[in-house]
């Protein structure tokens, strides 16, 4: 990022293009981090992908270094900016995906109070849910909950309000 008043027909200073490499360097660490699902949908040339694989499976804390190096050196030559708007909207994704499940948890846990209020917030909210199913999951998780049991039933309401509350968001 060079100053406003920088002439353009000057290189970038030294300081400018080590911070680009470092910025282009943690870039590439983003990208070690992604499932191999995602990192293939980037589209990605093959020569940085091949270096990313690879830098997965070394143990190595040298050789970790500088496969990061090298890959940071792969992402000179490639625009950043498309890998830097699909991780943008990775994490907004996983961040929107959060809240769902903090809305679906924070449900759980008022239903397994038995609270009155609770049921008519509920019903009132989603009319066409199968309230006697939802309380006979939370009688269950209740049970367990109070003999020490493991929370199978809290786990089986939790995924059911899953596909009530959102049904695009529930795994397949």
């Amino acid at each position: 990022m060079r100053p406003p008043d920088h002439d353009p027909d000057e290189p970038p200073s030294k300081s400018a293009r080590k911070r680009e490499a470092l910025d282009l360097q943690s870039l590439g660490e983003a990208l070690i981090e992604l499932p191999p699902g995602e990192l293939d949908a980037l589209g990605l040339p093959d020569t940085l992908h091949d270096a990313i694989v690879a830098a997965r499976d070394i143990a190595s804390r040298g050789a970790r270094v500088r496969q990061r190096q090298f890959i940071g050196k792969l992402m000179r030559q490639i625009d950043p900016a498309p890998i830097r708007a699909a991780l943008a909207r990775r994490g907004n994704a996983d961040r929107a995906r959060v809240a769902r499940e903090r809305r679906i948890a924070e449900w759980r846990d008022r239903l397994l109070l038995d609270d009155a209020s609770a049921w008519s917030d509920f019903r009132g909210s989603y009319p066409q849910a199968p309230v006697d199913e939802l309380r006979s999951l939370a009688r269950q998780a209740r049970a367990e909950r109070d003999s020490a049991r493991s929370p199978a039933a809290s786990r089986r309401l939790f995924r059911r309000l899953r596909e009530l509350l959102d049904p695009e968001g529930a795994p397949d």
